[in-house]
């Protein structure tokens, strides 16, 4: 086998693995949080949690298919390492990307469940009074 086509199938075994491991620790860890921001409604949390596994699956997946082509010439051990580590590198910050998309959307919802959720500023019988000046 060719020092290249070795670097594939490393590539492609470390990708998808890394993939499917990010994708598990967001689901797993990521559900408790969706069930408070859709108000313990686990059913709609566990639906929405499904759905955002398949769409990471997707969009990096996709990714790891279309980065696959290595534009260098792989001649030994070496080359193969050097490439490797730069096409699992960028990999690894798709991924870390992606995360961090999730957290800070994930983070608008909460922030408007909160917000629908909250009691009024003053209640509706109470008034202010204003301070003559």
């Amino acid at each position: 086998m060719s020092p290249l086509f070795i670097t594939y199938l490393l590539y492609l075994a470390i990708s998808v693995g890394l993939t499917i491991w990010v994708a598990q620790t967001l689901s797993k860890n990521g559900l408790p949080f969706l069930v408070d921001v859709f108000s313990g409604n686990e059913a709609i949390a566990n639906s929405i949690n499904h759905l955002l596994v398949v769409g990471f699956y997707l969009i990096n997946l996709g990714y790891v298919c279309l980065a696959l082509k290595v534009g260098a010439v792989v001649v030994d051990a070496t080359g193969s390492v050097e490439v490797l580590s730069q096409k699992i590198g960028v990999v690894m910050l798709v991924l870390g990307g992606m995360h961090f998309f999730n957290l800070w959307l994930f983070s608008k919802i909460r922030g408007r469940a909160i917000m629908r959720d909250a009691p009024p500023p003053v209640r509706p019988d109470d008034f202010v009074a204003m301070e003559k000046a």
